[in-house]
């Protein structure tokens, strides 16, 4: 259990409504704005004042509703896009990064990404085609039923959406300085969601810039993807604990709400991953051989399976694929390779 900062930012995301912007603090304040995603319903934007302007955390889905709701935001707080000087992303989903590239057009402003996270922008073979054919080659190796053409041209709509993103201009490294006037900003590497999540640490005022890395109530996804690392939730429990010694006072998250005892939301967050692993054992205890599809299928979702999106069906194996390569890399389980692979218990 963490302690909101705001207890009306907390009701706004408990009542499915939009909080308001907020001036956080002098010189800081919190622009949520809205996403095409009913499940998130909107990215907690956070600008920064500068002499000269503003700096942002993160963006905003490249809609025309997030624009009016990053632009009105800002103008609450005395600004417009074009006093934007720099876009500093946590990670490279369209979510954050969309809004980016327009920024960028309209005020100038430089965009800086971790390092990961741009390879995954240009770490593709030109073709949409390629993309969707390692998304599928990998959902086979899972057991998973072919996907429907909708759902493929779904796919392809989104891919399509995410290679035309725009480079950064700047590659933000672990620990990196990122000398905003007036602040004591330093970028943190924290991959797991994606290869190249950062958080912002001011330490000066104690506050965490967490994007999706920690967030007070739900869990971000951790999965495999076919350009991601093969281990993603062993890096997401590595740099969890890192992160769980920072001296921090405030946490501002990308979604839900703000909140304090960092601590303890991580330590949360590690136990919800332990009984995930647990659970997944005692699947495969069950069972001569099982796909990681049929894993899946027999584990806790907060709905019943049948009633979860294809798509979301998708997210829900790969995630489960990320927990069985964890529980692979420390010899508590067995993978014969196959189409699909089928997973084994290892007894302890």
């Amino acid at each position: 259990m963490v302690t909101p900062v705001n207890a009306a930012q907390r009701e706004a995301w408990r009542g499915g409504g939009l909080p308001e912007v907020e001036r956080v603090r002098p010189g800081l304040w919190s622009i949520p704005v809205p996403l095409p995603l009913d499940s998130l319903r909107y990215v907690l934007v956070y600008a920064l004042e500068l002499p000269d302007g503003v700096a942002i955390i993160d963006a905003g889905w490249d809609t025309e509703d997030a624009y009016q709701g990053l632009a009105g935001g800002l103008a609450t707080a005395g600004y417009a896009i074009t006093d934007v000087r720099a876009v500093l992303v946590t990670h490279v989903h369209l979510d954050h990064y969309g809004l980016a590239g327009r920024v960028r057009e309209e005020s100038g402003a430089w965009i800086g990404l971790h390092p990961a996270d741009a390879r995954l922008l240009e770490g593709h073979d030109g073709t949409i085609d390629g993309l969707i054919a390692g998304e599928q080659a990998l959902l086979a190796r899972c057991g998973a039923p072919p996907m429907t053409s909708e759902s493929t041209a779904g796919v392809a709509a989104m891919i399509r959406r995410f290679v035309a993103q725009p480079a950064p201009d700047r590659l933000i490294e672990d620990g990196e300085p990122i000398g905003l006037p007036g602040w004591d900003l330093r970028a943190r590497w924290t991959p797991g969601h994606s290869p190249g999540h950062l958080c912002f640490v001011d330490g000066e005022r104690r506050l965490l810039f967490s994007g999706d890395h920690v967030l007070a109530k739900i869990t971000p996804i951790v999965a495999v993807r076919p350009q991601a690392p093969a281990n993603p939730l062993a890096d997401y429990l590595d740099s969890l604990a890192e992160v769980r010694g920072w001296d921090v006072e405030e946490v501002l998250p990308a979604h839900e709400y703000r909140f304090r005892e960092l601590a303890d939301r991580v330590e949360d967050v590690m136990a919800h991953h332990g009984e995930r692993l647990g659970e997944i054992e005692a699947v495969l205890a069950g069972a001569d051989g099982m796909s990681c599809w049929k894993a899946a299928t027999r584990l806790t979702w907060s709905r019943p399976w049948e009633s979860i999106p294809e798509f979301m069906r998708r997210g829900a194996n790969n995630e489960t694929l990320a927990h069985l390569v964890w529980l692979e890399a420390r010899g508590r389980a067995r993978r014969v390779p196959g189409e699909p692979d089928l997973w084994f218990p290892v007894s302890r």
